[in-house]
């Protein structure tokens, strides 16, 4: 009696313990909705198979991004991935796994923990799935802790299958039209993101000679010590590690979801429309990724959303400006982006000579900003907060240095034509000081003058595009894009503003004819007798 007596205790301070940790995630009503689908009601567990089935993915096609290709390891290294993440977190007793053992296998992969051991076991997943599918990755955990030390090195192109693994599971079940698409996987170009690693991992190696202008990514063949790669991405893409639980809840929702006695549904990532929305935006899916992956904010979704219409009625719907389309200059931004007070994402395409190792060459490079508040007209800086991005050919992101609250500035012309002795500067500017802004664009949108980091105490320093060097450089605007980041709310409040607008302006421009019937009386007549003769005496009524 009394062992017994002991031994539920224990059992029971056990469950206790892993629903109180399950709970801190946020996850355990999905828990316990898809552990009573998949329970054996004769066994009260749920059979490893079955749970082995429900994290399976295939695909029938896979589509990438631009001209990039599939190794085909990769399509293997998906086949593999659900059953090696289930092999590795949820151990079972005998053939089936009890509820405690469910939940712990949840918390063992998805439960709070520091970023650093989110990266050790998002590393472990890799490593395992790699294995079995038959990679011989060059990693050595010391231990089977989260918190262990990590050796080894990662090459360039096991870094592109790990961050498309990635990807693979951070989409896994975003989209609402999974019928639709037939099991089509589309993979993004993140060469951008690559290259920031490399340079970031060979900086005083191999990355100073290398040219990332006409660098192929595909044909590096370098590795990255995984000491300095854990520290890039600590440092680059911290969200990174959120596509593992990501991917466990979409699995178990589609387990909570899906009607008796059907399987499990076939993986579905983005529908063709993401890769031909992407192609004619400077806001491809790959750019939209990494800079969602820079820090957690509410927005980060919205980021994604935006060239992703796998969910909305429309492509580009969260595109409020683009100067290809709209036109170039501050006043054709302005009709666009007036009365949205919400965050934008400004992204900025431009061309300037660069020089690499003694040779000079025309280049192309972008970059963006964040603008947590939407843009407003004044004469000088504003903002609580903000991020600048060096988006391509490297990816590099950075956030308020604390120093100072120069984030943004945008000006037009004032109304009326006031003369001032001493004119603000019209244009868009990002950092730094007036007259001496980090990003600066003139109010045609024709050139845009990028300073260095030296005269900013905003934003945090480092290059907006390889080899900037320390003179002020300025470039030829190619494009401009301004996205919408408050969702459909903040759409709707500016729709509602430019309506509003609309209709006092075509208020205004009526004239009232009952007022001015009498020429003799008219303000039209009073003015051509002022012009004729300036000077002639006025007769007035006594």
């Amino acid at each position: 009696m009394g062992a017994s007596s002991s031994t539920d205790d224990k059992e029971s301070s056990e469950k206790r313990e892993i629903e109180s940790l399950a709970a801190s995630t946020g996850a355990l009503p999905l828990l316990k909705r898809s552990f009573s689908k998949l329970v054996d009601s004769q066994t009260n567990t749920v059979p490893f198979q079955s749970l082995k089935q429900s994290f399976g993915l295939s695909y029938d096609t896979i589509t990438t991004e631009g001209e990039q290709k599939v190794s085909d390891l990769f399509p293997k290294l998906l086949e593999h991935l659900g059953s090696s993440l289930v092999d590795l977190f949820f151990v079972p007793d005998k053939e089936g796994l009890s509820w405690v053992e469910f939940a712990s296998g949840y918390v063992k992969c998805c439960g709070r923990m520091s970023n650093s051991m989110s990266f050790n076991t998002l590393l472990r997943v890799y490593y395992v799935t790699a294995k079995n599918a038959g990679f011989s990755p060059k990693l050595e955990f010391e231990s089977d802790e989260a918190d262990c030390k990590i050796n080894g090195s990662i090459s360039v192109s096991e870094l592109l299958v790990f961050l498309w693994m990635c990807w693979t599971m951070s989409w896994d079940g975003r989209s609402s039209k999974a019928a639709e698409m037939k099991g089509c996987l589309f993979l993004p170009d993140i060469s951008h993101l690559i290259l920031s690693a490399v340079v970031s991992c060979t900086d005083s190696e191999s990355g100073n000679s290398l040219d990332v202008w006409e660098t192929d990514v595909s044909g590096l063949e370098l590795e990255l010590p995984i000491g300095k790669f854990l520290t890039w991405a600590l440092m680059t893409v911290p969200c990174l590690t959120e596509c593992l639980s990501h991917f466990c809840n979409s699995r178990l929702q589609n387990v909570t979801s899906a009607e008796d006695g059907s399987g499990p549904s076939k993986s579905t990532a983005v529908d063709d429309s993401a890769s031909k929305t992407s192609e004619n935006t400077l806001l491809t899916c790959g750019r939209a990724w990494a800079i969602s992956l820079t820090s957690k904010s509410t927005i980060s979704e919205e980021i994604l959303s935006s060239c992703f219409p796998g969910n909305s009625g429309e492509p580009n719907e969260h595109l409020l400006y683009r100067s290809y389309y709209h036109g170039k200059g501050m006043n054709q931004l302005w009709s666009n982006v007036e009365g949205y007070h919400a965050p934008i994402l400004v992204i900025i395409s431009a061309s300037c000579k660069v020089e690499h190792e003694a040779t000079s060459s025309e280049s192309k490079w972008v970059i963006g900003a964040i603008l947590q508040q939407g843009f407003e007209n004044r004469d000088a800086f504003y903002g609580s907060s903000g991020n600048l991005f060096s988006i391509s050919p490297v990816f590099h992101t950075f956030s308020s240095s604390g120093k100072e609250k120069n984030f943004a500035y945008s000006h037009l012309h004032p109304a009326g034509g006031v003369y001032d002795a001493h004119p603000k500067p019209v244009g868009i500017g990002f950092g730094g000081t007036l007259g001496n802004e980090r990003i600066f664009i003139d109010e045609d949108f024709a050139k845009i003058t990028v300073r260095h980091h030296a005269v900013d105490k905003t934003y945090q320093s480092g290059s907006l595009f390889p080899n900037q060097g320390y003179l002020p450089v300025e470039a030829l605007v190619l494009d401009i894009e301004a996205w919408g980041l408050g969702g459909n709310k903040a759409r709707e409040i500016q729709q509602k503003y430019q309506k509003r607008e609309e209709l006092f302006t075509n208020q205004r421009r009526k004239i009232d004819l009952k007022t001015f019937t009498n020429w003799e009386d008219s303000p039209e007549k009073m003015m051509m007798d002022m012009m004729g003769n300036p000077n002639a005496p006025r007769k007035e009524e006594r």
